[in-house]
């Protein structure tokens, strides 16, 4: 904490400041040198293991103090600063002293977007920046992906093989310039070089190529968005057939001309992090953007490249103004990484892995370190969540309740996430994937080394999921140190009480696809009771069948053909689903019980989704439940629609309705959202009054439906429970390694084992 000197700082003093927190990398030497002219103080400032370490010497050492906490850098996140008095040396300059080394307590900054000054320069004829795609300063551009270890100096990242010129040299040195001690300054004369011009790239885009662009955490395949045939190429090209593609749009004035943006959603555009944000489609894009779906993921540039790309299809006009700026240009921007590998961030790689799909590959010469896919957010409840959490948001920490041991949490197979723990901060990496493939595992192997090398962290344990046969499980067995496997559901529930900082007991309501369960059975629909190491089932979703396995995942006609069994009209089957060569045998097997049963609510979706005929077959995960959702414009509850016995919740009123003939589907899509909404609440209000907890974590991947999570959490409030919600992460599977370490760090302080409770 800050503790400022008492009296009126007439006498010489001397201070030892010790800055903690994301403080390298951001101009906080430049920002301390600068402090330290005004008030006319010696002494020296450094970056070091620790994060920013000060001497300070002179007459005004209290305002000095008081303006380092108010007036930081805008990227800069001070934790914690402490001082210590110090003796006198009468030394009267002040200096940026060399970087020390040591046991790394501090961290680098999250890459950031393009600053305004830097676009000045870039759209300045008069600057020696004027058109360069890497500009940047002390406030904006590429950290965490570049650097390879810390303290964040020139020599730990990938600009280090950039010597820099007599110009940037001067600007590096000059305390009033901007870019004063920024480590990846460059410009034309000694810095990174695109493979192609600009006009050459939009050149391709506009006749309907599509193009490779490397970008500050891997490969972009972009095209252009009003170009059905080149949309449709692309799909087919990448081999993705109906999965949404994101949009990159000028400023926030275009943003507004494809998709509903309101102010909160427009900030979120434009907040220096430069998210993907999930905004209500105009529809006026090519239809194979976002097929099926109300939403469209839409993001503004973030780099000198995405801007001049903009500025050069709209005629490259002298008064560019990025704020207001538009163009008819709408560029798909999505990751290039094909077959569901990791993304592709090497030159030669996208040679070989882009070659079939792109029809120019554009690279430079700075070397990308990490990887970091865009991140992905959505407005709820009226603030921002997210999808995926990656670029502008990583390596940032989460704090927690409490100081934990060092720890290294795996996270599951899919959404694949890891966590290190530091003394109170957990740090969530950024979105790694599914963990389905070998590229996908190195990267995840990747991953672990890079996180735990530049937090120099050696893990006393490892946290790992309940699944035995998962990559990360088998990866956290072999790594040498004690494990603590962690129930998949409970992990979700741990992972929002760690990071509303609750260390207590929490009701939770955990609805996803899967997770294996303490019994060993598939659990999805669940209502738990955590409390540190251990959680209680207090409930579950009805089971209903699964039949095929995997396969019923697949495809939302085999969770109707499960729901049609339930409700007893097993011979309905073959006939209602005659296009399906499988159906007559699928029925045979359920009328024998054949098939394992599942309390999953992401099968409930598809269960609902094929009744209705919205989706039989899905290309990609979630789609039935997205199409399901983009129907309703105002959920409705069906009177008598549920029942809850002993813990268990059936819906069973509630298929019987979605089941009958010629119910039309946005109807039964209105009726199947506010009926569930409405009996999750009724079932977590009985369960609070038995056991007089009212907090009610909403964990799980079906809380990215934004319509169920609104209404559920509205009706929460309206029976005096608070409900949390995800916020630092996603409620999916991005963040079950938090809620692994913080399960795990409960389980080995208090000697005891993750596990379900009697």
């Amino acid at each position: 904490m800050l503790r400022l000197l008492e009296g009126t700082g007439s006498a010489v003093q001397r201070l030892r400041v010790r800055v903690r927190g994301s403080v390298q990398g951001v101009g906080f030497r430049p920002f301390v040198y600068g402090l330290a002219q005004r008030y006319e103080l010696g002494g020296f400032v450094t970056n070091d293991a620790e994060g920013v370490l000060i001497e300070v010497e002179g007459m005004a050492l209290p305002r000095f103090l008081a303006a380092l906490g108010d007036e930081a850098p805008p990227l800069a996140r001070i934790d914690a600063i402490e001082t210590a008095s110090a003796l006198t040396t009468g030394e009267r300059v002040f200096r940026i002293a060399r970087s020390r080394g040591g046991v790394i307590k501090t961290r680098v900054a999250a890459d950031n977007a393009t600053c305004d000054a830097c676009l000045a320069d870039l759209f300045d004829p008069a600057s020696r920046f004027y058109r360069y795609p890497f500009v940047n300063c002390t406030h904006c551009g590429p950290r965490y992906t570049i650097t390879g270890r810390l303290p964040y100096d020139r020599a730990n990242t990938s600009m280090r093989a950039f010597a820099v010129c007599e110009a940037c040299a001067r600007d590096y040195a000059d305390p009033d310039n901007r870019r004063f001690h920024a480590e990846p300054i460059a410009c034309p004369r000694c810095g990174p070089r695109l493979s192609h011009s600009i006009d050459q790239i939009v050149e391709r885009i506009r006749v309907g190529g599509i193009v490779a662009l490397k970008g500050l955490g891997g490969f972009h395949l972009v095209c252009d968005a009003r170009n059905e045939a080149a949309v449709a190429t692309l799909r087919r090209r990448k081999q993705r057939d109906a999965k949404p593609f994101a949009v990159m749009v000028a400023s926030p004035a275009s943003a507004e001309a494809v998709a509903e943006a309101s102010g909160a959603v427009r900030a979120l555009l434009a907040s220096r992090e430069r998210p993907i944000a999930l905004l209500r489609s105009r529809r006026v894009l090519a239809p194979s953007v976002a097929p099926g779906l109300a939403h469209l993921g839409v993001m503004l540039p973030y780099t000198p490249l995405h801007h001049l790309l903009f500025h050069e299809a709209a005629g490259a006009p002298a008064d560019w103004d990025q704020r207001t700026a538009t163009t008819d240009l709408v560029l798909v921007a999505t990751s290039a990484n094909p077959g569901g590998e990791p993304l592709v961030i090497d030159d030669r790689d996208a040679e070989r892995r882009l070659g079939g799909i792109a029809d120019l590959i554009v690279t430079h010469d700075r070397p990308i370190v990490v990887r970091a896919d865009d991140s992905v957010t959505f407005m709820v409840d009226g603030a921002p969540a997210f999808l995926r959490r990656a670029r502008g948001h990583v390596p940032c920490p989460i704090v927690l309740p409490r100081e934990v041991p060092s720890l290294l949490a795996v996270g599951a197979l899919l959404k694949n996430t890891v966590t290190v723990t530091r003394g109170r901060e957990a740090f969530v990496s950024q979105h790694v994937g599914d963990l389905d493939n070998a590229e996908a595992v190195r990267f995840f192997e990747e991953t672990i080394a890079h996180l735990l090398s530049i937090l120099d962290v050696d893990p006393v344990g490892i946290a790992h999921d309940l699944h035995p046969d998962f990559a990360s499980t088998r990866f956290a067995e072999a790594f040498g140190r004690p494990t603590v496997a962690v129930q998949h559901h409970h992990a979700h529930v741990a992972a929002i009480a760690a990071e509303h900082r609750i260390d207590g007991p929490i009701l939770g309501l955990v609805l996803d696809g899967f997770g294996r369960g303490s019994d060993g059975g598939s659990w999805g629909g669940e209502l738990l009771l955590a409390d540190g190491a251990q959680f209680r089932r207090l409930g579950h979703l009805q089971p209903l069948a699964l039949p095929g396995g995997d396969a019923a995942a697949r495809e939302p006609w085999r969770m109707a053909a499960a729901a049609l069994h339930a409700l007893q009209r097993n011979d309905e089957i073959p006939s209602r689903y005659r296009g399906r060569p499988q159906a007559p045998r699928l029925a045979a097997m359920l009328a024998r019980d054949l098939y394992p049963a599942t309390t999953s609510a992401g099968r409930l979706f598809d269960a609902a989704a094929g009744l209705l005929g919205i989706c039989d077959v899905q290309h990609y995960e979630g789609q039935a439940a997205m199409q399901l959702e983009a129907l309703v414009a105002s959920p409705a509850v069906l009177a008598d629609g549920w029942s809850v016995k002993d813990g268990v919740l059936d819906l069973t009123p509630l298929l019987e309705s979605l089941a009958m003939p010629g119910v039309d589907r946005v109807a039964g899509a209105e009726l199947f959202h506010g009926t569930f909404a409405a009996a999750l609440a009724d079932w977590a209000e009985r369960a609070a009054r038995t056991t007089g907890i009212s907090t009610v974590a909403l964990g799980g991947g079906c809380f990215l439906n934004r319509v169920l999570t609104e209404a559920l959490v509205a009706a929460l409030r309206a029976r005096g429970l608070a409900p949390l919600l995800a916020r630092a992460l996603p409620p999916n599977d991005g963040g079950i390694s938090l809620g692994q370490v913080w399960v795990a760090a409960s389980a080995l302080v208090g000697g005891r084992s993750s596990q379900e409770a009697n």
